[in-house]
């Protein structure tokens, strides 16, 4: 039986599926942690729209639902879990701390300090900080250094990547699992977790786009030399795909939806031009048939304008050369026939689609598709704060209450913890 303090739960509410993944950390602790999927759940999300709840009841019922089934083909039942959060109203900043150094040499005391000053902004009521990553520091005039403990000089600054999210969306999150009876142990943001799960130190280093395609939003977040340097969101996602099969060929959303899955393709050209797809026939339309070619149009054109939109926000946050690995697309979307050669065409540089069954055991094949990137993502997450957490939390259980109020051994962890993104 696996004691539960070992055990980690993911919760991904996507506009479309809700995700719930159950795993055991093992792998060498606290530096390497790896997971073993033991229960995977999923759910029809219907009260979400583009990654925010809308309907509380119906998210609940959801959560329940996935977790549940996880639980089940896991054999075990967890308290809390690691969710995910995405959408318009994540917003993310840089902020500088500097410090004057105490002794000659830098020490552990002072880049804690040099951080809590860049944390210290502040943040609008209406928002919460969720992540607080320092990405690189500054020795008197030597900048770019990723860790300044042990070196001399007199000042330090560090360069801290703030996200904060909505406070609205924040609670009815919270809300909709506590009310399915499970706490939320933290919020996490979901580019970043499927980042986890999907992408290679080497990518992140040479300079990667990690784009997941939703259904209701699609996010991108951009990494480059080892750290995330950009978050963004596109309001387009894989419903528009499919509302624009319903009015281009006059199908229900359900069977636009089977036909997408079944029949679609991303890149018109990949289409032998004779191959014929039954339309669901009704009373007053009767049979009918269309090339295939004209479903892989409709879906090529939006599918073009998600990614040209991406493509815009990378060059305008400055990073449009700066690509050296090219993008990984994961999400539901990413699945489809063609989206990585679209995406290609569009980006002008080399894509994969990113499934996350790499360094993970147990039940891998499971979740391998590219969109268990994110909740396999959460559980590693967890894996690391599990990890990092148990060295310190042995000699006291942390308690992480849900909002404000965490002690100051917790404060830390939580804090500290961010340097693996």
């Amino acid at each position: 039986m696996t004691p539960p303090e070992r055990l980690v739960a993911g919760l991904d509410i996507g506009s479309a599926k809700t995700t719930a993944i159950i795993a055991e950390v093992v792998g060498d602790l606290p530096k390497h942690p790896t997971i073993k999927v033991l229960g995977v759940g999923q759910a029809r999300t219907t009260g979400m729209r583009r990654g925010v709840v809308s309907d509380i009841e119906e998210t609940t019922r959801s959560i329940r639902k996935a977790l549940q089934d996880a639980e089940r083909m896991a054999g075990a039942t967890i308290a809390d879990v690691y969710t995910g959060i995405a959408g318009e109203h994540v917003q993310a900043m840089t902020s500088k701390g500097i410090v004057a150094v105490s002794n000659d040499e830098i020490n552990k005391s002072d880049v804690d300090r040099a951080n809590e000053v860049a944390r210290a902004q502040a943040i609008p009521q209406d928002r919460e900080l969720l992540h607080a990553i320092p990405q690189e520091y500054t020795v008197d005039k030597d900048t770019g250094i990723r860790d300044p403990i042990g070196m001399s000089g007199t000042r330090l600054e560090t360069e801290m990547y703030l996200v904060t999210i909505g406070s609205s969306p924040a609670i009815n999150l919270r809300k909709s699992v506590e009310r399915a009876g499970y706490k939320v142990r933290e919020l996490v943001l979901e580019p970043l977790a499927s980042a986890l799960a999907a992408l290679t130190e080497d990518e992140k280093e040479l300079g990667v786009a990690l784009v997941e395609m939703g259904a209701g939003t699609t996010d991108l977040a951009v990494f480059h030399e080892g750290k995330i340097r950009h978050l963004g969101t596109v309001a387009f996602g894989g419903n528009n795909v499919t509302s624009d099969i319903v009015h281009g060929l006059g199908v229900t959303q359900a069977d636009a939806e089977r036909l997408k899955e079944k029949y679609g393709c991303a890149y018109e050209p990949l289409v032998d031009p004779s191959e014929i797809i039954q339309l669901p026939s009704t009373v007053a339309q009767g049979d009918r048939q269309i090339p295939r070619e004209l479903l892989a149009h409709i879906i090529h054109q939006r599918m073009d304008e998600i990614f040209d939109l991406v493509q815009r926000d990378v060059a305008s946050a400055g990073f449009a050369g700066k690509l050296s690995a090219g993008v990984v697309l994961t999400g539901g979307a990413a699945a489809m026939q063609g989206s990585a050669e679209l995406a290609s065409d569009v980006f002008g540089t080399g894509v994969r689609v990113g499934t996350p069954s790499e360094q993970i055991g147990g039940l891998s094949d499971s979740v391998d598709a590219p969109r268990f990137a994110t909740v396999v993502g959460l559980a590693q997450y967890g894996a690391h704060r599990i990890a990092l957490g148990g060295a310190a939390a042995s000699a006291k259980r942390i308690k992480l209450p849900s909002s404000g109020g965490m002690d100051k051994l917790g404060e830390k962890i939580k804090f500290w913890l961010q340097d693996f993104f």
